[in-house]
């Protein structure tokens, strides 16, 4: 009988082999989410692989403003402008103290979660334009502000064509009139809610260049070098004694 070969054992990883592994390890544990900016921003409607862009769902662009709006962080942004707010003493008839800063966050809270309602799912829906923000990346710094600023007033479409980013512009209208129903009444009149919604669009102008820039910062802040390939001694090779 001729005796049957053994299977080849599998080769074990080389030393150099396990060595780069770790460091991409460190990095998927410690490189912060791209859906986050500064780990605190929500950042769900960013898209930094434009090259492959393929058109949402009704139900996929309600589940980017839902997840902008109830994400756990977007309760701790909340309270950052509910506190600046506090600080300005914007709303006297709030009152002071716990109850009065409660007040506050009401409504910080209730602004964000509408307004992203409105811009990243209602609008985008009935109107067939896509709530993303595409990162160009490419560029000088002077011409990559100057296109996530253009993204306020130009989105794309479904169609994959450029529209006119009406869900953007009357959807923050829409929402600054809606928040006349839980603000003082006091407040409550056309100037205070135009001026509500110039703050939210120079606000999420702020924001698309912030998103812009975050891979660039992101990859430079966790940026590992390559490491050294280690030397291998072959044993064979070794000299005897």
């Amino acid at each position: 009988m001729v005796a049957q070969q053994a299977p080849p054992l599998p080769e074990a990883p080389s030393a150099n082999q396990a060595a780069a592994s770790k460091p991409a390890q460190r990095d998927q544990q410690h490189e912060p989410s791209k859906n986050h900016i500064l780990w605190i921003i929500p950042n769900y409607r960013s898209d930094e692989n434009p090259a492959d862009i393929k058109p949402l769902t009704p139900h996929e662009k309600m589940k980017v403003a839902i997840d902008d709006s109830f994400d756990p962080s977007a309760f701790l942004v909340a309270g950052i402008f509910a506190g600046m707010s506090r600080l300005e003493n914007q709303y006297p008839s709030f009152g002071t103290g716990a109850l009065g800063f409660a007040k506050y966050y009401g409504g910080a809270f209730a602004d964000q979660a509408i307004g992203n309602i409105m811009t990243e799912g209602l609008f985008p829906i009935a109107l067939h334009q896509d709530p993303r923000y595409f990162v160009k990346g490419t560029g000088g710094f002077w011409r990559r502000t100057g296109y996530a600023v253009s993204r306020e007033f130009i989105t794309r479409g479904d169609d994959g064509r450029n529209h006119f980013n009406t869900s953007e512009l009357a959807g923050n209208a829409v929402a600054a009139g809606i928040s006349n129903l839980y603000y003082p009444a006091a407040d409550r009149s056309l100037g205070n809610t135009a001026n509500k919604w110039g703050q939210q669009i120079g606000l999420d102008t702020f924001f698309n260049v912030t998103k812009e820039f975050w891979p660039d910062v992101r990859h430079k802040l966790f940026k590992h070098s390559e490491p050294e390939p280690a030397t291998v001694v072959d044993p064979a090779r070794q000299p005897t004694r």
